[in-house]
């Protein structure tokens, strides 16, 4: 039930009018202070993603005034194939790895939107097995990493509808939003277009990433 729920948001999500939109470039650029590591939603449009990725990569360039900010889009199908979101969670890792031994004084900002938010769960050791389009942990950020993650930015999660949520080391920095009746992160939901409006929380996820840095 909760996968047909997910579809018909997603099928909405398809349908939305993007050509107004001016979406940040998604690069793995040198070495900017902050690279916004981006995880988009189950066929969701958009550079780093239309409802959560554009908008809080937008909000984030307002408030870190002075920082130069990366923007990289999370390569993996972010389709409904079993293997989508460990392809993510491997790319995501590798990504952060890779910046991480290049620029050393780089931190990350990590932004996951219902699959994607499975993505990053996964890739900070939290499996979201089980889960709608959900998947095993395939690869975990190195303890050397974990300092120069800033924050942790969540949107309709579904590993919440199963009971579970981001602990442990990265719990302080992470803040995850499940809009009320949204059926992907909420056992029971039934409002699909609650999935469908968390570009509403962009500026309180940039306002939270911001005091953490």
């Amino acid at each position: 039930m909760r996968i047909r729920l997910c579809l018909a948001a997603l099928s909405l999500v398809g349908g939305a009018t993007v050509a107004t939109v001016t979406a940040p470039s998604a690069t793995a650029a040198a070495c900017s202070d902050f690279d916004v590591v981006a995880a988009r939603g189950t066929f969701e449009p958009g550079t780093l993603g239309f409802i959560v990725g554009d908008p809080v990569f937008s909000a984030l360039q307002r408030k870190l005034t002075g920082r130069n900010l990366s923007s990289y889009r999370v390569n993996y199908p972010a389709d409904l194939s079993p293997t989508s979101a460990a392809q993510g969670n491997a790319d995501l890792v590798n990504h952060v790895k890779s910046q991480a031994s290049t620029c050393p004084n780089q931190r990350f900002i990590l932004v996951g939107y219902s699959q994607g938010a499975n993505v990053v769960d996964n890739s900070i050791g939290i499996s979201s097995a089980g889960a709608v389009v959900g998947s095993p942990i395939v690869a975990t950020l190195p303890a050397a990493v974990e300092p120069k993650v800033a924050a942790v930015l969540l949107f309709g999660n579904p590993i919440r509808a199963i009971g579970k949520s981001v602990t442990g080391t990265y719990q302080s920095r992470t803040i995850d939003f499940c809009a009320q009746g949204d059926p992907v992160c909420e056992a029971g939901g039934n409002d699909t277009l609650a999935h469908l409006g968390y570009t509403a929380n962009a500026d309180a996820a940039a306002a939270f990433a911001a005091g953490k840095v």
